[in-house]
């Protein structure tokens, strides 16, 4: 049994060194948890700013919308009155000409 004992002894590594070799695991392990508390952290708040950009952005092309739509109604009104424009020209044309071919046919 002596020499089961002493075999255990010298294969096996001294307490301390398990210790330490603890200590070091435990030591990268809390470092491995605060670089990713501090990674989420910051993603956290790169999610917030995103969210803050991008309901700057809604507002802003809600606000071009808007602005879009009053152009599109002030250019249909415009487009109206040229056209109504137009329209009387062709009229005052086509009455000169009636009485232009009046006088012809006297």
């Amino acid at each position: 049994m002596e020499s089961v004992e002493q075999a255990m002894l010298t294969t096996s590594p001294p307490i301390n060194a398990i210790q330490e070799v603890d200590s070091q695991f435990s030591a990268v392990i809390y470092d491995l948890s605060q670089q990713v508390q501090g990674a989420m952290e910051d993603l956290l708040k790169m999610i917030n700013e995103i969210e803050v950009q991008s309901a700057e952005v809604t507002q802003e092309m809600e606000k071009c919308k808007e602005s879009a739509l009053e152009r599109r109604k002030a250019i249909e009104e415009e487009k109206e009155c040229f056209q109504k424009a137009a329209f009387a020209v062709l009229d005052v044309l086509n009455s000169g000409e009636c009485k232009q071919n009046e006088q012809y046919d006297l």
